[in-house]
């Protein structure tokens, strides 16, 4: 198959007669990949919680964070994290502009040969979440050291012997005057699970067996020691 056929067929491939209306939000969604069950898309905020804060004023700008979520403030909760008082998207925290957070699960490249119809093409599998809202900003330093307390305490895990408390003042409040923080209650939260289950079950089953045999990402070890060798 020749390159021009192959993008022919993956753009086919995302075609949906019956998709969705164009709806408010910031992502394109076919109704067999819509998921709106809101404890299901907070689990994966919290299990994929390195996200991508996505702001477009004045120009577009995109940095990687990680986050924490409060499931308790607002319907569908507040997110929480913090940037470098450098990055120029900080301005954005002013409490009206609006911002998504894109929370990025597992993808996969889809062969046509897995399934047992010759009528088919490739694709590409994934999930993601998009949550929408309008940024806070949190420059208390009071507010700040709590708020990489929440930080260090999700992803430390428990049992861990790291104390962030005891770090001498004089060494955190150097770092914390670098951050400002944010909150964002999500107004409104996207899910597109984009995984075959529009599929018969042959095909899922011969989805899910071939997903299995199928050679693994790099992984963020594998990825830094080839990185280190370039010199």
């Amino acid at each position: 198959m020749n390159r021009r056929n192959l993008l022919l067929g993956l753009a086919m491939a995302g075609l949906d007669l019956n998709a969705q209306e164009p709806s408010p939000g910031s992502l394109y969604i076919p109704k067999p990949h819509l998921v709106e069950d809101r404890k299901f898309l907070q689990d994966f905020m919290d299990e994929f919680a390195f996200a991508d804060l996505v702001t477009a004023s004045p120009g577009i700008r995109i940095t990687h964070i990680p986050t924490v979520l409060d499931r308790t403030a607002a319907p569908y909760g507040t997110l929480f994290g913090h940037i470098s008082r450098q990055n120029l998207q900080s301005k954005c925290f002013d409490g009206h502009q609006q911002a998504v957070i894109v929370f990025r699960g597992p993808h996969s490249y889809i062969s046509p040969t897995w399934y047992n119809k010759p009528e088919s093409v490739p694709t590409w599998n994934f999930a993601v979440v998009h949550a929408t809202g309008r940024l806070k900003p949190i420059a208390d330093p009071k507010a700040l050291h709590g708020l990489l307390a929440q930080l260090i305490a999700k992803f430390e895990g428990p049992g861990s012997s790291y104390d962030f408390a005891k770090l001498p003042e004089s060494y955190t409040n150097g770092l914390i005057g670098g951050i400002i923080g944010f909150e964002m209650q999500i107004e409104l939260l996207e899910g597109k699970f984009k995984l075959g289950q529009e599929r018969g079950d042959a095909d899922r089953q011969a989805l899910l067996k071939n997903l299995q045999s199928a050679k693994p990402a790099r992984s963020i070890y594998d990825f830094t020691t080839e990185f280190y060798k370039r010199g």
